[in-house]
């Protein structure tokens, strides 16, 4: 059995499991009742645009006008069934989300340590419990060494709790040490479970973008009914009925407003984070999702992200033998350990780190790998002594634990006693040479020398009986920068995110590791956890940090005005993961506490993978954008023409059917498409955007001369027509929708044809095209038909407002 499992429990078979599973049901706590169709329907009719149109549809039918009253209708069905279908596929994403993001737990099956979701734990199994994992269930302590529970969750308590014995629950955090625990409730039946039957459902909270945008929302529903009444004033000036100006300024202003706009925001952000998902970055909320494109600065950790989380150790220093190193890559126990002084020399150094040591090395699996097991500082000083020939097993059998002192990030040590074949009693020691050497120890020397570097240094003492401690000796660990490290680093520099690198270890060694992947210079400045707060904590490179100080850099460069993402993995950093504006976790070898209070997860624990969520975010942003300068820029053309028709002799330019039905067609596939596009190639080669700029910054004047050019051409074929004897009321319609829609694809995003948006838009075309080709739709709409050669004319007009667009953002 594993060292650290000193409990003598037995466990559940898979087939007890199996049972006590079928009869107690998942370890999870029900989830609020979903709405059901009814309630959806009913909270999509709510929508102030949604009920604008009924109002209209109810004059409508006053006024015994069957066409309107129809159009009206399909609108509202297709509106209010496209927001049902996709809150329904928003919740199943979101439910897979939390799927890939569930709490694991590890427990005894079989007799055997395994690990599998928390939903899989019943009661009668053995939980075993570390720093950071979060209790699964409630249970009855088995064994418990050093154990301190953090039970704010369930009693508001904010000390943790020492637990020698007694009880844990559910939902409360292990925050030091470890032990055993049998699983008695689980599921609702849990402490925690009781306490969430209280609660009522929370509806989701709009995200920071959803909230401006709707706040945009109310001011263009307001500035669209003005202008609509200007539009049915000059309705009765020129002596039409009452009723049907009323009729077509309402039309207008449903119209002029893109009531599609959070059906498109809602997409972006859920499609944004399956996208995340399938580069291996799990966002826990879709708030996260936007805020990822407004990051400046990026606290990393050093281990697992810029370097590959394999430690491997190369060289060993004694007092008796000096230096010696070891050859050898990876895990695989396969080099030699070459010295002056011997391998007698280093016997004791070499047993030491055996027995102070939670990690275990499995033989090889199936494709011939060997299976680290722990943390993998620990794994590489198994597998050091496995090159000089030192068997593990076997010292460790002779050698048993009888206590120990869990590694401390404070105390920056761990030790653990053992009784010795001759019945003696021996203490290992090992942790930072600054606190385990003594200022004028001349070892000092060679872990500076070790250190500059670029290596973690671990000093090594121990003591027998009651004698002296003495050092055994230094060892120098490495954990190589991951291969594509220094062009990750450079892709947030283009992207103007500033990259901070964190670490524990030695000033000297987070130097050279900054160096070596592009950070900072061979001479930049650090700052250790001892500077924090000083003045000169303004680095980019941070060294001799423990978790918990974490938090205070995030909150300094918060105060700087960044918007801060923050990497960690273990129970110490969740506050400074929850005080960022974006935490990240490490899914792979991070625990529980650190993933559950993250805003992202990462599956690879690869930083290449937040600049792709960074990316991600951005791409969100820059298609709200397009849409907005899109669906604008059409309503407020809709409004020119309504409003300028009449001094051209175009007495109605548009019906309010026709009005709907081009709205209809062009906000629709295009909308959504248009929030489906990908980034554009420049996109992480520009600066983060102002977190406090407006959705709308820089783009009113785009909007505005956009707007113009397709109104410009509407009316100019309008003109033209009534000047000629045409059909001019359907080939502004056709027009209106036409230019629309090529500026749609004018505004799509640089690369390869064919997309999403180009077959949306085609599709769109064909059937506007319809509205006056296809007999009974036309009939509905009140179009004429028109010859193939006048919407050959029709369509090179319309083109006109497209090319101008795409020629302007070419250049620009």
């Amino acid at each position: 059995m594993h060292p650290t499992l000193e409990n003598d429990a037995v466990g559940l078979t898979s087939g007890e499991a199996e049972s006590a599973l079928a009869r107690h049901g998942a370890n999870t706590i029900p989830e609020p009742r979903r709405p059901g169709a009814l309630t959806r329907v009913a909270a999509q009719l709510r929508d102030p645009m949604i009920m604008l149109l009924l109002a209209a549809m109810a004059l409508a039918v006053a006024l015994g006008d069957l066409t309107d009253t129809a159009v009206i209708a399909l609108v509202i069905v297709l509106n209010t069934t496209v927001g049902v279908v996709q809150e329904l596929r928003a919740e199943r994403a979101l439910a897979a989300l939390r799927q890939l993001s569930a709490p694991a737990a590890r427990v005894l099956r079989d007799g055997a340590a395994v690990t599998l979701p928390a939903a899989e734990v019943v009661p009668g199994d053995v939980v075993l419990l570390e720093a950071g994992d979060i209790v699964p269930a409630d249970g009855d302590l088995l064994s418990a060494h050093r154990l301190q529970v953090d039970e704010a969750a369930l009693t508001g308590e904010s000390v943790p709790v020492e637990k020698a014995d007694g009880q844990v629950s559910a939902g409360t955090v292990v925050t030091r040490g470890r032990g055993a625990a049998r699983v008695t409730r689980t599921g609702s039946d849990s402490a925690l479970g009781r306490i969430a039957a209280l609660i009522g459902a929370q509806r989701p909270r709009p995200t920071p973008l959803q909230r401006r945008l709707a706040a945009l929302g109310r001011v263009l529903a307001l500035t669209a009914v003005v202008l609509s009444a200007l539009v049915a004033a000059l309705g009765l000036l020129q002596g039409r009925p009452l009723a049907e100006v009323a009729l077509t300024g309402i039309s207008l202003a449903v119209a002029a407003v893109p009531e599609s706009l959070p059906a498109v925001v809602t997409l972006a952000l859920a499609l944004g984070a399956h996208r995340m998902a399938r580069r291996a970055a799990v966002v826990r909320a879709l708030p996260a999702v936007e805020t990822l494109g407004s990051v400046t600065v990026l606290a990393a950790d050093k281990t697992g992200t810029l370097t590959q989380n394999r430690m491997q150790v190369e060289r060993l220093w004694t007092p008796a033998g000096g230096e010696a190193t070891a050859t050898g890559s990876g895990y695989d126990p396969v080099g030699a350990v070459q010295g002056d002084g011997g391998r007698e020399s280093r016997t004791d150094l070499l047993r030491d780190v055996v027995l102070c040591n939670d990690g275990d090395l499995l033989p090889p699996d199936g494709e011939g790998k060997w299976r680290p097991v722990g943390d993998p500082t620990e794994v590489a000083l198994l597998v050091v002594a496995a090159k000089d020939g030192m068997a593990v097993a076997d010292i460790r059998a002779a050698h048993p634990r009888v206590a120990e002192v869990p590694f401390d990030s404070t105390a920056k040590r761990m030790t653990t006693t053992h009784t010795t074949p001759d019945g003696g009693v021996l203490a290992v020691t090992k942790g930072a040479p600054e606190v385990l050497l003594a200022p004028e120890d001349p070892a000092r020397a060679v872990v500076r020398r070790w250190a500059a570097a670029g290596y973690r240094v671990l000093a090594v003492t121990d003591q027998v009986g009651a004698a002296v401690p003495r050092l055994a000796g230094l060892v120098a660990i490495t954990d190589p920068p991951r291969a594509d490290a220094a062009e990750v680093v450079e892709t947030f520099r283009a992207a103007g995110v500033h990259l901070l690198m964190i670490t524990g270890d030695h000033p000297d060694t987070a130097r050279a590791i900054a160096a070596r992947v592009g950070i900072a210079a061979p001479d930049a400045e650090v700052t250790t956890g001892d500077d924090l707060g000083d003045g000169t904590d303004a680095t980019q490179v941070y060294a001799r940090i423990r978790p918990e100080q974490k938090l205070a850099v995030v909150e300094d460069w918060q105060r700087r005005g960044h918007i801060v993402a923050m990497t960690g993995d273990g129970v110490n950093d969740a506050p400074a993961l929850r005080r960022a504006d974006i935490g990240v976790a490490m899914g792979g070898d991070g625990t529980e506490v650190a993933r559950q209070a993250a805003d992202l997860v990462l599956t690879d624990d690869n930083l290449r993978t937040v600049a792709g969520a960074i990316e991600e975010g951005r791409r969100i942003h820059a298609n709200v954008r397009t849409f907005l300068r899109y669906a604008l820029a059409g309503g407020a053309a809709e409004i020119a023409v309504m409003l300028l028709g009449p001094l051209l002799g175009l007495a109605v330019p548009l019906l309010p059917a026709q009005i709907l039905w081009i709205n209809l067609v062009t906000h629709g596939l295009p909308g959504v498409a248009i929030g489906a596009e990908p980034a554009n190639p420049g996109l992480m080669r520009r600066p983060p955007r102002p977190p406090g700029e407006s959705i709308l910054n820089g783009l009113w004047w785009r909007v505005g001369w956009t707007g113009a050019l397709i109104a410009a051409a509407t009316l100019a074929v309008g003109w033209w027509a009534a000047d000629t004897g045409r059909p001019w009321q359907s080939m502004v319609f056709v027009c209106l929708g036409l230019a629309q829609l090529g500026v749609a694809v004018a505004l799509r995003a640089r690369g390869t044809r064919p997309r999403f948006l180009d077959l949306a838009v085609a599709g769109a075309a064909a059937l506007h095209l319809a509205g006056v080709w296809f007999p009974p739709l036309a009939a509905l709409l009140g179009t004429t038909p028109l010859t193939g050669s006048d919407v050959l004319a029709v369509t090179a007009v319309a083109a006109v407002p497209a090319l101008v667009v795409a020629v302007t953002r070419r250049r620009g």
